[in-house]
């Protein structure tokens, strides 16, 4: 089993190759997009460096909800509706909303991916039965 410091270094070397940037700027509470300049063709080249790097496969849809935004059950005019919302928190249990769900703009959504949801993803995937403080908070 990986230990908790070992994951987050793993996913710093990770991150750092797939965007280009020095793994001290890759904190846990770090947004991908935001805070690390990822695009959307970066999250597909993550998803292929972190099934690499952990010798496991992620299913379509499990870190980046795509097939969301293109349903109009969820987002209604630019904004994630409360539907879109539950399938969110269903399909993505690891992904930290609160703040999101004050104003659920579809353009602010990928702030949510943040280092620490890739934790707790691969935490659980790992066989962990949860990101503890240590390298998560």
């Amino acid at each position: 089993m990986i230990m908790e410091k070992e994951l987050f270094a793993k996913v710093q070397q990770t991150l750092a190759g797939a965007l280009g940037v020095d793994e001290s700027e890759i904190t846990p509470e770090a947004s991908l997009k935001r805070d690390l300049g990822a695009e959307s063709i970066d999250f597909i080249d993550i998803v292929f460096r972190l099934e690499k790097a952990f010798d496991l496969k992620i299913p379509a849809g499990d870190l980046f909800p795509s097939h969301l935004l293109n349903d109009e059950r969820f987002v209604k005019e630019g904004m994630v509706t409360a539907e879109g919302l539950a399938e969110l928190r269903a399909k993505l249990p690891y992904l930290e909303l609160g703040e999101f769900t004050k104003d659920p703009q579809i353009t602010k959504l990928a702030d949510c991916f943040t280092v620490k949801m890739l934790l707790r993803y691969l935490s659980d995937r790992l066989g962990k039965s949860s990101c503890s403080d240590q390298c998560c908070s």
